[in-house]
C-alpha cells in the first residue's frame, strides 16, 4: 500500500497515522479488499481524514484527535455515527458509514470509514463561476438546511447524547465546558461566564424552543460542488461532528447566511423560508452569535496562529456582550 501523509510539527493539533496503523485499520475494516493506496488529504482542522484507494472504488478515513486534546464537548466521529439516521432524507449528499472502530484498541482514537462523495470542495470550486452564478449555491444551500432543521427530536443537545430536557441546561453545560476549555488554555474566562448568565436570567425564552436537528458547522468548507457543472451545484455535505438537537437559530448556517446582506446570500433565505423575529429572537441570536465566537478563539488557540492577523469578529466578544447589555 503506497502512504501519502502531510508533514506537521510535533505539537500540531491535528497528528496523521503511521503507516503501520493504515495498514492495521485497513485489515480490520476492510479485510476482504486490496487497499492500494492511502492519501491524507488535509481537509478541515479537526479530524485527520485520507482518502483510501481500492480496486474499485475509493473510500475516506476519518481520525479523530486523541481524547483529551481540547476538543469540544459533543463534537466527534461518534456524534456524527449517530447523527446519520437522522440526515438520510439528504440522499446522496451524505456519505454513507462503511465502517466505525470506537474501541481505541488499535489506536486511542476513534474513526470512521465512508464513502467518498463526488465533488471538489466549495472554496476551491465557486470562485471558479461568475459571481452572478453564486445565488444556485445559496439557493441549494438553504434547502438543505431547511431539509436539516425540519427534523425534530425528543432532547437538547449533542445527537448522541441529548440528555437536556430544557434548552438553556443545554446552553448552560455548553458555555461550563467552554469555560473549562479556555482554562486549559490560559484564556480569561470572565466573558464566557457572562453568557452564561444571560441564559440563566432568560430561561424561559430559551425554554420556549423546541428542539430540531443542526448540522452544526454547515458552509462552504463543508460542501462539495461539481466543477465540471455550468453552475454551482452541491454535490455532497460532509462533517456532521457538531450535529446536535437545537434552536435553528443557534445552527452556524444561520449566522453566515445573515452577513452580507445586499449581496447573493440573501437568495438563501428564499428557499429557507423567513427567521423569527421580536425580543426574545434577537438575544437568543446575540446568545448564539457569542457562543460562536467563543468557538472560533478555541478554534484559533488550538491552531496557533497570530490573532494579531485574523479580523476581530472572529474571536472579539466584547461587541457582542456589549449588545447584550443594552
Amino acid at each position: 500500500m503506497r502512504v501519502r501523509t502531510i508533514d506537521r510539527p510535533p505539537d500540531a493539533f491535528q497528528c496523521g497515522l503511521s503507516e503501520e496503523q493504515i495498514g492495521s485499520i485497513c485489515a480490520r475494516v476492510l479485510s476482504t479488499e486490496q487497499v492500494d493506496a492511502a492519501e491524507e488529504l488535509g481537509l478541515g482542522t479537526y479530524n485527520t481524514t485520507y482518502r483510501l484507494d481500492l480496486a474499485e472504488r475509493s473510500l475516506v478515513l476519518r481520525v479523530a484527535p486523541e481524547p483529551g486534546r481540547g476538543g469540544d464537548a459533543g463534537v466527534d466521529l461518534r456524534n456524527e455515527y449517530a447523527a446519520a439516521p437522522y440526515l438520510v432524507g439528504l440522499g446522496p449528499l451524505v456519505p454513507g458509514i462503511v465502517a466505525a472502530d470506537f474501541t481505541r484498541d488499535l489506536l486511542p482514537r476513534d474513526y470512521l470509514v465512508q464513502t467518498l462523495l463526488p465533488g471538489r470542495p466549495a472554496p476551491e470550486v465557486l470562485p471558479t463561476f461568475p459571481r452572478e452564478r453564486w445565488v444556485s449555491f445559496y439557493r441549494q444551500m438553504g434547502d438543505i438546511t431547511r431539509r436539516i432543521h425540519a427534523v425534530t427530536g425528543t432532547g437538547f443537545g449533542p445527537v448522541a447524547d441529548p440528555r437536556f430536557d430544557t434548552w438553556s441546561d443545554a446552553l448552560i453545560d455548553h458555555f461550563t465546558n467552554e469555560a473549562a476549555l479556555y482554562r486549559d488554555l490560559d484564556l480569561a474566562v470572565d466573558e464566557v461566564e457572562r453568557v452564561a448568565e444571560v441564559v440563566e436570567r432568560s430561561r424561559t425564552i430559551f425554554d420556549a424552543v423546541e428542539p430540531h436537528l443542526l448540522h452544526g458547522d454547515l458552509w462552504h468548507a463543508n460542501l462539495l460542488l461539481d466543477p465540471d457543472a455550468s453552475e454551482p451545484t452541491i454535490t455532497g455535505v460532509c462533517d456532521s461532528d457538531r450535529a446536535s438537537w437545537g434552536d435553528p437559530l443557534a445552527d452556524w448556517t444561520i449566522e453566515k447566511a445573515g452577513q452580507r446582506p445586499g449581496t447573493e446570500r440573501d437568495i438563501f433565505w428564499e428557499t429557507y423560508g423567513t427567521l423569527p423575529d421580536g425580543p426574545g429572537a434577537r438575544l437568543r441570536s446575540l446568545v448564539y452569535r457569542a457562543r460562536n465566537v467563543m468557538g472560533s478563539r478555541l478554534d484559533i488557540e488550538r491552531r496557533g496562529l497570530d490573532i494579531q492577523q485574523i479580523p476581530p469578529q472572529h474571536w472579539d466578544l466584547a461587541p457582542v456582550l456589549d449588545a447584550l447589555s443594552a
